[in-house]
């Protein structure tokens, strides 16, 4: 008997964890459960090891299943992209797409698209991890990262998908208390929420009058007693009349319209936020990443339509 990992092994292990039990696998490839159970226990002779914890109700991964379907995918993932690069495939979005977001917006926006994006293509499966910061752009546990700003890095593709504004903000009941800011250094007399994100100088707002050459900024070093690094709690905070918040017009839009927040200062200018897809370049001919990018951009357009009619 041959000894090790088989090619083959690899699409099966996916559908089976994918699918959940021996039976769901085995109408999803077309054969019997009897069939399904002897593929895996022959894998697990093979590797030496158990991938699969088996109850009479529900079956789950060990950690070393868990490690071979993640390396699994990522190898079957990088064989979709060698047809598509060979021009092999039909450039039919397939395979595993890794998709990384920062949390509020990655649980808000970019999740939603996520959804309507698989049901159009039912070939391509999707891990999305949300986290507080985005990963190393020369990190390659993801295949596209959904990130604010341009990265000033040429080794990696940004599609700008959609504009953002970084706006300043708060609830009328805390400026009819506290009094509405009339000029940038009047911020260091208010309470101001603080998020802790990405890399950018903690508690420091940068607000600048003027376009262009003549443009004029003004750096603010705020203070204030709460400080999060989750954008949705921020606004929360912002909402219960806590203080004045900066944040980005995508998460606070909607409370602008209904009077909840009302802009502060808004005759100055804060910094954008413009919201890219970044992926490295030799995932530029994939078919699923091609796909997800446009779809995605083709929604946030869709989105903003609306707020600009």
């Amino acid at each position: 008997m041959s000894s090790g990992i088989q090619p083959a092994d690899l699409g099966f292990f996916s559908t089976l964890a994918s699918a959940g039990s021996l039976s769901a696998a085995a109408r999803e490839l077309g054969v019997t459960t009897p069939a399904v159970s002897k593929h895996l226990a022959l894998m697990e002779s093979r590797v030496g090891v158990a991938l699969v914890n088996r109850t009479t109700r529900r079956m789950s991964l060990t950690p070393e299943g868990e490690l071979y379907l993640e390396h699994a995918r990522r190898i079957l993932g990088e064989i979709d992209g060698m047809e598509e690069l060979l021009g092999v495939s039909k450039a039919t979005p397939k395979g595993l797409l890794r998709v990384n977001a920062t949390l509020g917006f990655g649980r808000s926006h970019v999740a939603p698209v996520i959804s309507r994006f698989v049901r159009k293509h039912p070939q391509v499966e999707v891990q999305l991890q949300l986290s507080v910061n985005p990963p190393p752009l020369t990190d390659d546990a993801f295949d596209i990262c959904i990130r604010f700003g341009a990265p000033p890095d040429s080794r990696v593709i940004a599609r700008r998908i959609a504009g953002n504004r970084r706006l300043l903000c708060a609830a009328p009941a805390y400026l009819a208390k506290h009094g509405m800011p009339k000029v940038p250094n009047d911020l260091t007399k208010h309470n101001c929420i603080g998020i802790r994100q990405g890399e950018e100088a903690y508690g420091v707002w940068r607000l600048s009058s003027g376009r262009g050459r003549n443009a004029s900024v003004e750096a603010v070093k705020t203070r204030g007693n709460l400080t999060t690094n989750d954008g949705e709690i921020a606004v929360n905070w912002a909402l219960d009349g806590h203080g004045i918040l900066m944040r980005a017009e995508w998460d606070i839009e909607r409370y602008l319209r209904n009077g909840r927040l009302v802009p502060v200062l808004p005759q100055y200018f804060t910094p954008d936020a413009d919201i890219y897809a970044v992926y490295p370049q030799r995932h530029q001919l994939a078919a699923r990443v091609r796909a997800f990018v446009d779809f995605m951009a083709l929604s946030f357009e869709q989105q903003a339509a609306p707020d600009k009619a």
